[in-house]
């Protein structure tokens, strides 16, 4: 049995640089920046969590990227495209008779097609941050966000499976929608605040995996129904403890959340992916300890990746997307 993980083991294993103004903080695991600004945000390699009950596992290097290819027992692939900086490109399935989906494209950078949109604001996190009007709600607020532990079965699919409150305008890449709090708030979302982490720890005491059960059942609804589906698990901290601690155990805990997801309910983890969050988005306006600022949210990005097309079937096997 893997030890608790606790966010005390990290911290004298921290080392900060400054790097173009910015503050780099790097520990086991993960990278946290700091701009000047204010911004903060947490980034880490997604591609760990595929390898549970991987066959074969196959890291190459091409040029700058790294790609890793995950093999299956059943032969399927999962080819991840990374960056130097270890940022997501492409993330593919391959199927044993080379039929291929893609689940994941985050080439696309701001204005993608159309040089630098309008909303996009140079420089902050990387060049990625999109700032949108709030939207106008046209449901009520209980179906925008969906509190998992007082929800059935079939309002928790409903609302993984909902259409966005506003009109998508283009595709927006994996990091727009990580970064931009205004891009993710045209999607519905189910809050998760039932599970009780141990203070400072990340992992899921085996007495609360199952609140995600009628979740994980609605998420493998979705992709069954299209194979190109992805979920954004965002984690969340209460304003207790230092920045840079809730940041890296927020983002922790999604990544627990994803991994459990797979591992005991069979949610294939390429359809997952996680972020932290740490305290910028407190449920309850406090300083103090606050159990429903420590959640988990999940949402439906595929709508954002695709430019609102997510209603639409999934392009035959071995087929690329269409140009937009």
């Amino acid at each position: 049995m893997r030890p608790v993980g606790r966010i005390d083991d990290f911290r004298s294993q921290r080392q900060q640089t400054t790097e173009g103004g910015r503050t780099i903080i790097r520990e086991p695991g993960r990278v946290i920046v700091q701009d000047p600004n204010g911004q903060s945000f947490v980034r880490h390699n997604d591609v760990d969590r595929f390898r549970y009950g991987a066959r074969d596992v196959r890291v190459t290097r091409d040029g700058n990227d790294t790609r890793t290819v995950v093999v299956r027992p059943d032969g399927t692939q999962i080819i991840t495209v990374n960056d130097r900086d270890g940022r997501l490109l492409r993330r593919i399935r391959r199927d044993e008779r080379g039929r291929e989906v893609i689940i994941i494209d985050n080439r696309r950078g701001p204005g993608f097609g159309a040089g630098l949109a309008a909303g996009v604001v140079a420089g902050a996190i990387g060049g990625y941050f999109v700032s949108l009007p709030p939207p106008v709600l046209r449901i009520p607020e209980n179906r925008y966000i969906v509190e998992a532990e007082d929800a059935p079965p079939d309002v928790i699919y409903d609302t993984l499976m909902a259409p966005p409150v506003e009109r998508i305008e283009r595709p927006y890449s994996l990091d727009e929608i990580r970064y931009s709090p205004s891009v993710r708030q045209r999607m519905p979302s189910i809050d998760v605040d039932s599970i009780n982490f141990e203070t400072g720890s990340w992992e899921i005491p085996p007495d609360q995996a199952a609140k995600l059960q009628v979740i994980a059942d609605g998420i493998n609804r979705a992709i069954q129904r299209n194979p190109q589906t992805v979920f954004l698990i965002e984690g969340h901290t209460d304003a207790v403890g230092s920045d840079v601690d809730n940041l890296s155990l927020s983002d922790r805990r999604a990544e627990s959340a994803a991994t459990l997801l797979t591992q005991q309910f069979n949610v294939p983890a390429e359809n997952l992916t996680s972020q932290g969050y740490g305290e910028q988005y407190l449920k309850v306006p406090t300083d103090g300890p606050e159990r429903r600022n420590r959640r988990v949210t999940i949402r439906n990005i595929t709508p954002l990746l695709n430019g609102g097309q997510a209603s639409l079937p999934a392009p035959p096997a071995g087929t690329a997307p269409p140009r937009r």
